[in-house]
C-alpha cells in the first residue's frame, strides 16, 4: 500500500495497491490521489470525475435550502447521563458516575418537547452510557413521538438483546457503537478486558434488528495503523456507516499527550483513509463520517467530506448554529463537546433552550465568530472565511481558546511545502474534572527527510505490516507499547 500526497496543483500522485483498480478522481478545488494497479506517479487532469458509489443517505440533520432563512438548529446530542460502565483512556468527560443532579423522567420529556418546538430534526443520545439510565426508552420514545429521528451512540460492553428490542420498540433508528481499534488495543483504550468482543456483541444484535447500524472510531497513535484491519471487521459486521473523529485532548486523553496524533501525522491519516474509502468501504455501500475535527480543504475534501461528490465542502463549525449539545443535569451548549466551563450558555431549568440559543453570549458566539475573531495561521489562511479555522472543540482544547487550529490537512501540506512542520507540545495539566483540558503550544520546526516513498511508514510500521494486517490479530503493538502511550503523563 503505497500512500502519497502532493500540494502541486497540476498534478496528482497515485496511491498504489495490487489488484486495486477503482478510481478516486480530483476534487474541483484541488486534487486528489488515484488509486492504480501500480505504483507510479501520473499526470492528469485535475477536473476527472468522481468514481461512482452508492448514493448516501442524507441525515435527517442535513441543512435543506428552507433552513438558511430559520437560521436555528437541527440536530442535538444529548447526553442524558455520565454514568458509564467502561472507563476509556480518552474520555473528554471523564464518564464514570452519574452527575450529583441529572434531570429526572419528567423534566427530560419536557426537554424533548422543547427539542421539537425548537425544530430539531435529530437527537443522539448518549453518556456515560445512555443505556444506564433507566428510562432511556421513554426518553427515545417521545423523541420517535414528536417526529424526530432518535439515534444513540453506545460503547456496547453491554447492550443486551433486550436492550436492543426495547431500542427498536423506542423507535430508534441508527445505534453507533465504538470500535476503536483491534481487540487489545481497543481493550486498552476503553479501560475494559474484554470490551472489543463486547461492543462486536452488541453490533451483531443491531445488525440482526431493524436498526441501522454504525461504528465511531477515534484516530490517535495507537488505532492509526490498524484502521486497514479494523475495517475488515467491519465489514464482516456488515455496517452502514462509519463516522471518524481525532482523539482531543479534553479530560482523560488530556493525560495522555502520547496517544495524540501530531498535526504532520495527518500527511499520512488523509491519503490512508482516502486508500480506506475507494478501496473497501465505497465498493460495499459503506458511508464514512469524517468528524468536524478531520479536515480541511486539501486535495482530499471533495472525496472525503460526506455528500462531498454533490460539491459540499467543510463550510465552518456549526456548534450553536446548527447544532446543540445538553449535558445530563440540563446544561445547554452549542456542541456536546465543547468545554462547559467556557461554553455553558444557560440551564433548561433556568432558560428555555429556544431562548438560550438565541440571546446568550456562549452560544451566539460560536455561530457569528468572523475571520476577526482567528489568530495566527487561520488568521492569514486562504480559507479563512469559510472554515474559521475549523473545530472548535479542537482549538479550544489544544490552546484555550478558538481560531486557531493546526490539524489540518491543508496548512499541514503548506508547512510541508516550506520544509517545516508543526508540533504540539503540553505545557499545562488537566485539572481533573469533566470535560476538562490542559494547554499546549505550537512549536514549528524543520521537517526531517522523508524516505523514498515506497519505505514511507505509518507511524513507525511499514506500509506492507499495515495492509498485510488481520482483523483477527489482537493488535499491531506490543503491550508494553501500548502502555507506554496510554501513561499519563
Amino acid at each position: 500500500m503505497i500512500l502519497r500526497r502532493t500540494w502541486n496543483k497540476k498534478t496528482l500522485v497515485t496511491l498504489a495497491t495490487p489488484g486495486t483498480r477503482q478510481t478516486i478522481a480530483s476534487c474541483r478545488m484541488c486534487m486528489v490521489p488515484r488509486l492504480m494497479s501500480t505504483p507510479i506517479l501520473i499526470r492528469m487532469p485535475t477536473r476527472a470525475p468522481m468514481p461512482t458509489e452508492p448514493k448516501a443517505r442524507r441525515p435527517a440533520r442535513a441543512v435543506r435550502p428552507e433552513d438558511l432563512e430559520r437560521g436555528t438548529p437541527l440536530y442535538c446530542v444529548w447526553e442524558i447521563t455520565l454514568a458509564c460502565d467502561l472507563g476509556c483512556r480518552h474520555c473528554g468527560s471523564r464518564a464514570g458516575k452519574a452527575r450529583p443532579d441529572e434531570l429526572s423522567t419528567k423534566e427530560c420529556l419536557e426537554v424533548v418537547d422543547q427539542l421539537a418546538k425548537l425544530g430539531i430534526r435529530e437527537v443522539t443520545l448518549i453518556g456515560g452510557e445512555a443505556y444506564l439510565r433507566e428510562d432511556w426508552p421513554q426518553i427515545a420514545a417521545e423523541i420517535t413521538r414528536q417526529g424526530m429521528v432518535c439515534s444513540m451512540t453506545t460503547g456496547g460492553r453491554d447492550l443486551s438483546a433486550k436492550r436492543v428490542e426495547q431500542a427498536v420498540e423506542s423507535g430508534i433508528r441508527i445505534i453507533s457503537v465504538s470500535l476503536d481499534g483491534l481487540q487489545q488495543t481497543h481493550d486498552a483504550l476503553r479501560g475494559r478486558k474484554g470490551a472489543f468482543e463486547s461492543a462486536l456483541a452488541s453490533a451483531r444484535r443491531i445488525a440482526d434488528s431493524p436498526i441501522r447500524l454504525g461504528v465511531n472510531t477515534q484516530i490517535n497513535r495507537l488505532s492509526l495503523p490498524e484502521l486497514p484491519a479494523l475495517v475488515d471487521v467491519l465489514v464482516e459486521l456488515g455496517i452502514n456507516a462509519w463516522q471518524l473523529q481525532l482523539t482531543v485532548p479534553m479530560g482523560r486523553a488530556a493525560d495522555r499527550p502520547e496517544l495524540l496524533l501530531q498535526p504532520y501525522d495527518l500527511l499520512e491519516v488523509f491519503p490512508l483513509l482516502a486508500y480506506l474509502k475507494a478501496t473497501k468501504l465505497s465498493p460495499r455501500g459503506i458511508g464514512l463520517y469524517p468528524g468536524n475535527n478531520i479536515g480541511y480543504f486539501g486535495p482530499y475534501e471533495q472525496m472525503l467530506r460526506f455528500r462531498g461528490e454533490e460539491g459540499v465542502h467543510w463550510s465552518g463549525c456549526s456548534a450553536g448554529k446548527w447544532s446543540i449539545g445538553l449535558e445530563a443535569d440540563g446544561k445547554i451548549k452549542g456542541c456536546p463537546s465543547l468545554p462547559t466551563q467556557h461554553y455553558t450558555g444557560a440551564n433548561v431549568r433556568d432558560l428555555s433552550i429556544a431562548e438560550t440559543v438565541a440571546t446568550t453570549p456562549e452560544l451566539k458566539y460560536l455561530r457569528e465568530r468572523t475571520v476577526e475573531d482567528l489568530w495566527g495561521y487561520c488568521r492569514t489562511c486562504y480559507y479563512a472565511a469559510e472554515c474559521k479555522a475549523g473545530c472548535s472543540w479542537t482549538s479550544h482544547s489544544l490552546l484555550g481558546k478558538t481560531g486557531n487550529n493546526p490539524y489540518c490537512i491543508h496548512r499541514a501540506m503548506d508547512f510541508e511545502r516550506r520544509g517545516q512542520r508543526e508540533r504540539v507540545v503540553k505545557v499545562e495539566g488537566a485539572s481533573g474534572k469533566p470535560f476538562d483540558t490542559g494547554r499546549f503550544e505550537i512549536v514549528v520546526e524543520e521537517m526531517e527527510e522523508r524516505a523514498p516513498l515506497e519505505l514511507r511508514t505509518i507511524l513507525g510500521r511499514s506500509q506492507e505490516e499495515v495492509a498485510s494486517l488481520s482483523g483477527d490479530a489482537p493488535s499491531i503493538w506490543s503491550l508494553e507499547h501500548i502502555r507506554q502511550a496510554l501513561k499519563r503523563s
